[in-house]
């Protein structure tokens, strides 16, 4: 008799575990009753480069770019074997919870890590986890156009006035901010016409601001999944997860279109997370202890427990 085949494929639990290190710590733990692939997952937010990177390898390259309040870091994008060229926007302008000012947060840095790629044969851009509302302005003032064919990977599916009335709260915004960063986005000629693009509101209006250079606008959980291969029909278990599983995690997040796909070809499938929110009846779900430091234990210790839940 064959051994079971499990698939270790989580997002990132975002501050806690990278993606990888999520899947190597579930792998340690299934391991012990079943043969196991690690595959890390994302949505196109802060995390996708080093997912992509598990999967298809290639060169990492780095630049100096200013983050969104002009201080200069060190941001990564990745050459893939195929030579496309990717960006992350979070590698740039990522949200810091030290500093939280969506009314003067710039997406500047953005243009300045897009430049730096040079002309690679395609252009991927993976937009989220950043710190601006600006609805591009910042990376319109660097970009007149694109250096090559461009597919960008949301992280959500949202309208442009979306980023103020959905996101803009994360970032700092107090409901004044809201309203006024609102009124600057609906103001901005060159991304009006793209506002009602699914994706346009992702990472504060930078979809939009792609958009109107030419980009494609995709769903980025799916464009991920297929990038690195993601193939459920080779497995009896699909493990999936991330910090905080609730009914966002049905709207573009990795792991509820891993549950997507596996439901379509009848694996089972489980999905973890640091903390469970609601009621999600579309979802086999586990929560974690929802503790920072027991995170890499505890992910270990659901592997191990999953030999159970092969035979329900």
């Amino acid at each position: 008799m064959r051994n079971a085949r499990a698939l270790a494929c989580p997002a990132s639990l975002k501050g806690v575990l990278s993606a990888r290190d999520a899947a190597a710590a579930l792998a340690e733990g299934l391991r012990s009753w079943a043969e196991v692939d690690e595959l890390p997952v994302a949505d196109g937010g802060d995390g996708t480069l080093d997912a992509l990177h598990a999967a298809l390898g290639g060169e990492w390259r780095d630049t100096l770019v200013p983050d969104a309040f002009g201080r200069s870091r060190v941001a990564r994008w990745l050459e893939l074997p195929s030579g496309v060229g990717v960006v992350e926007s979070a590698e740039a302008i990522p949200l810091d919870q030290t500093r939280l000012d969506p009314l003067t947060a710039s997406s500047r840095g953005l243009g300045e890590l897009i430049r730096a790629v040079g002309r690679p044969r395609e252009l991927l851009i993976c937009l989220g986890g950043t710190a601006n509302v600006d609805g591009g302005a910042g990376l319109l003032e660097v970009l007149d156009d694109l250096p090559a064919p461009t597919r960008v990977a949301c992280d959500v599916d949202v309208l442009l006035v979306d980023a103020a009335r959905l996101f803009s709260a994360q970032k700092g915004a107090s409901s004044a901010d809201a309203a006024e960063l609102e009124a600057r986005l609906v103001a901005m000629p060159e991304i009006a016409p793209y506002a009602e693009l699914p994706g346009a509101g992702a990472a504060g209006g930078l979809g939009a601001a792609l958009a109107s250079l030419g980009a494609e606008l995709l769903p980025g959980a799916p464009l991920v999944l297929d990038l690195v291969g993601f193939d459920a029909t080779r497995y009896d278990l699909v493990v999936t997860g991330e910090g905080t599983v609730d009914r966002t995690t049905l709207r573009g997040k990795a792991p509820g279109e891993v549950a997507r796909r596996c439901a379509a070809v009848g694996v089972r499938c489980i999905v973890f997370g640091g903390r469970v929110a609601g009621d999600l009846p579309e979802l086999e779900t586990i929560p974690l202890s929802g503790d920072p430091t027991r995170a890499t234990n505890d992910l270990v210790v659901l592997g191990r427990f999953l030999r159970e839940a092969k035979a329900e």
